[in-house]
C-alpha cells in the first residue's frame, strides 16, 4: 500500500522548494524532475517528503516501510532515520545502494527498523543523473478498509472565488479522476451562509450546496453536519467528516494522506481526530499552529512560528505534546461523533471548534504534510469579535472548566476592557460588556436569540474600516513599522502603570498601529491612533477621551457586580441544560430548516 507520494512544489499550491527537497549547487530542477551533475545531492528530510514513521506505526497497522524511486544514471541511494532528542539531532544512515543505468530504473528499498523521521537521499556519482520521483509504501498483512468515505463540510460567506478555486482542485484531482485513490470516497457539502454561490453551476453528484441562514461558522458547519446525517440516512455511507475553511489553499495530497491513515488505522484509534496544521498563505513555510490547548481561556497554539523549511522544525513537529483540540480549518473525525443530540453550540464564531473538540476529542493525530495555508490571524481583524471572544470564552469555560470561577471571569473582563481602553476603542468596550451581559442572561437567552439578527446589530456597533486615503489622518508606513518594532522598557512600564497608560499625562503625538497587534505602550501619551490593516489597506481612527475612558471603566465595575450576583447560577445552568442547544431539534428551529 502506498503511504505517501513524493511531492513536488506546485505554483498554485506551494512553491517553497525546501519544504519538499534539499539540494546542493550541482542539482537543477526541470518541472517535476531533478537533473544531477557529479556530486549533486538531493535529500528528502523535509516537511512533505519525509515519513513520520513513529506516528504511522503508532496509529496504523503498518509493520514496515519501503521507498520506491525512479532514477537514471550512476547514482547512490541512501536511507536515513533522523530524530530530535532535547537539543540534539541524531541521524543514522541505515541503507546505501549504488545504481548505474542508461534508462529510467524503478528501485524499491526497505527501511530497516528504526525511529524518528525516515527519508532518502540521492547522490550523483557521475554526470547526467536524473531523479524522477517515487513513493513510500508498506507491505500490510491486513487489508485496508475500503469502506472509508469522507464528507467534507465547508462553511462559506461571500467568498465565491475561494470556494470555486478549491472545488476546481477537488474536481480535477479527485471527484472527476478515476485514477485517484479517493475517487468514489469523497463527498463535499457546502453551507452557503451568504446565499451567493451559483448552486446550479457548482453542484454535481458529489458536491452538495445548501443555502443557510447566516449564523456564523457554528451555524454553517452544523448545517453541514445535519446534511451529512440526512445523506447517511439515505445510505450515502459517509464514515468520516472533514471540516474545512472556505478560504484555505489545500493540496489534495493532504486529503489523500488522511484517507490512507483512516484506511489502516488501528482499532484502538478508530475514534481519533486527524488535524491539519495551519501555515501562512503569505509566507508559506511558516507554521501558525499544529494543534492547540485551551487552558481555561489562555489559548496555546502549539508549534507556533516554526519555519518548515528547516529540518529541525520538521523534527520538532514530530514531538507529540498535550493538545485539546484542532481548529476547523482542517479537522477530520468519525461521522459517528455527530448525532442528533451531539451537535455544536450556537455561538456564531470563535469557540465553536474549541468547544466541540473539548467535548468529543480523545486522540488527535497530527503529521507533517497534512496542512492548509490560510491568512494569519494578525491579518484578520474585525471590531465585532470583541463581543464574541469573551462571551464564548465564558460559555466554553462553563462547560469544560468548573474551576474557572467568578473571580477569574472578572479578571478576564478587566483585562479585555483595559486592552480596548488603552487602544481608545471605546465602542469595543461596549461590545465586550454586552457580550458578558448576554452570557449572564443565561442559556434561555442563547436559546431564544436570533443569531443572524444579533450579528447585524453587533457589526453595526463596532468600528468601520475605510480606505486609508479617505481618513483625516495621513498614513506613513515607516511610522506603522516603527510602532510594530518598538519595545517597552522597565521604566516605561512603571510610568505607564502609575499614569494609567498615559491617560493622566498630556498627549504629545499621533501613532499608526496594527489593528490586530496593538500593544498598550503604542498608545502611551498618544492623541490619535490610526488603526491600520495591512491586508485590506484600510483603517479607522480612534482618539483619546479621558472622560469617556473612565465612564467605560465605571460601566465595567457595574458589570462586575452582575458577575458577582449571577455568574455561578448561570454557569451551572449552562452545564445542566447544554443538551437543549446541541440537539437536532434545536438547530432545525434555529436555522429555519423544514
Amino acid at each position: 500500500m502506498i503511504l505517501q507520494n513524493i511531492l513536488w512544489p506546485k505554483t498554485d499550491v506551494c512553491s517553497q522548494e525546501k519544504m519538499y527537497f534539499r539540494k546542493n549547487k550541482f542539482v537543477s530542477r526541470v518541472n517535476q524532475n531533478f537533473s544531477l551533475e557529479k556530486g549533486g545531492i538531493i535529500s528528502a528530510d523535509t516537511y512533505f517528503n519525509s515519513v513520520s514513521v513513529d506516528k504511522w506505526r503508532k496509529y496504523t497497522e503498518i509493520t514496515n516501510l519501503n521507498v520506491t524511486l525512479k532514477i537514471k544514471g550512476h547514482c547512490c541511494v541512501r536511507l536515513y532515520y533522523k530524530k530530535k532528542i532535547h537539543d540534539n539531532i541524531y541521524e543514522k544512515c541505515v541503507c546505501e545502494q549504488a545504481y548505474e543505468t542508461g534508462d529510467m530504473l524503478e528501485v524499491t528499498l526497505p527501511f530497516p527498523s528504526g525511529e524518528g523521521m525516515a527519508y532518502f537521499s540521492v547522490e550523483a556519482l557521475d554526470n547526467d543523473c536524473i531523479f524522477f520521483g517515487g513513493h513510500y509504501s508498506s507491505d500490510l498483512t491486513k487489508a485496508s478498509d475500503s469502506s472509508v468515505k469522507i464528507g467534507i463540510g465547508i462553511c462559506t460567506f461571500r467568498r465565491e472565488s475561494f470556494v470555486e478555486h478549491n472545488l476546481d482542485i477537488l474536481n480535477k484531482y479527485i471527484l472527476n479522476n478515476p485514477d485517484s485513490e479517493l475517487y468514489g470516497h469523497l463527498e463535499v457539502f457546502i453551507s452557503d451562509n451568504g446565499k451567493t454561490l451559483d448552486i446550479e453551476k457548482l453542484s454535481n453528484d458529489h458536491i452538495h450546496i445548501v443555502q443557510n441562514k447566516n449564523t456564523g461558522g457554528a451555524g454553517g458547519f452544523t448545517r453541514d453536519m445535519i446534511e451529512i446525517l440526512k445523506a447517511n440516512d439515505k445510505g450515502m455511507g459517509i464514515s468520516h467528516i472533514l471540516l474545512m475553511d472556505d478560504d484555505i489553499i489545500i493540496d489534495p495530497e493532504s486529503l489523500l494522506k488522511t484517507f490512507r491513515i483512516l484506511s489502516i488505522i488501528k482499532e484502538k484509534y478508530k475514534d481519533a481526530f486527524i488535524g491539519g496544521a495551519m501555515l501562512r498563505n503569505d509566507a508559506q513555510n511558516i507554521q501558525v499552529e499544529s494543534g492547540a490547548s485551551w487552558n481555561a481561556g489562555r489559548l496555546i497554539s502549539l508549534k507556533q512560528g516554526l519555519d518548515m523549511n528547516s529540518c529541525e522544525a520538521c523534527l520538532y513537529n514530530e514531538v507529540e505534546e498535550y493538545r485539546e483540540y484542532n481548529a476547523w480549518w482542517y479537522c477530520c473525525f468519525p461521522a459517528s461523533v455527530v448525532t442528533t443530540e451531539n451537535l455544536p453550540m450556537p455561538i456564531f464564531i470563535r469557540g465553536d471548534d474549541l468547544e466541540y473538540g473539548l467535548r468529543n476529542m480523545k486522540n488527535l493525530i497530527l503529521m507533517n504534510g497534512i496542512c492548509v495555508w490560510h491568512e494569519p490571524f494578525e491579518n484578520k481583524y474585525s471590531s465585532f469579535l470583541s463581543y464574541y471572544i469573551l462571551r464564548n470564552q465564558f460559555i466554553d469555560n462553563a462547560l469544560h472548566f468548573p474551576k474557572y470561577d467568578k473571580h477569574d471571569a472578572k479578571k478576564q473582563l478587566m483585562l479585555n476592557v483595559l486592552h480596548e481602553i488603552f487602544a481608545y476603542r471605546y465602542k469595543n468596550v461596549d461590545l465586550v460588556l454586552r457580550g458578558v451581559k448576554d452570557y449572564l442572561a443565561g442559556i434561555d437567552w442563547l436559546i431564544n436569540s436570533d443569531g443572524e439578527s444579533l450579528h447585524k446589530e453587533i457589526m453595526a456597533a463596532g468600528y468601520k474600516s475605510s480606505p486609508i486615503d479617505e481618513l483625516d489622518m495621513p498614513f506613513s508606513y515607516p511610522v506603522y513599522e516603527n510602532s510594530r518594532m518598538e519595545n517597552d522598557s522597565k521604566l516605561h512600564r512603571f510610568l505607564r502603570l502609575i499614569t494609567f497608560n498615559g491617560y493622566l499625562l498630556p498627549t504629545k503625538r499621533d501613532n499608526i498601529v496594527s489593528m490586530s497587534g496593538i500593544r498598550p505602550f503604542n498608545a502611551y501619551r498618544v492623541n490619535r491612533l490610526f488603526n491600520y490593516d495591512v491586508t485590506s489597506q484600510k483603517g479607522f481612527i480612534t482618539e483619546r477621551n479621558t472622560g469617556l475612558a473612565f465612564k467605560k471603566l465605571f460601566a465595567t465595575f457595574t458589570v462586575m457586580r452582575e458577575i458577582d450576583k449571577k455568574y455561578e447560577k448561570v454557569t451551572n445552568e449552562y452545564r445542566q441544560r447544554r443538551g437543549e442547544v446541541q440537539s437536532l431539534e434545536f438547530w432545525k428551529r434555529y436555522l429555519n430548516i423544514e
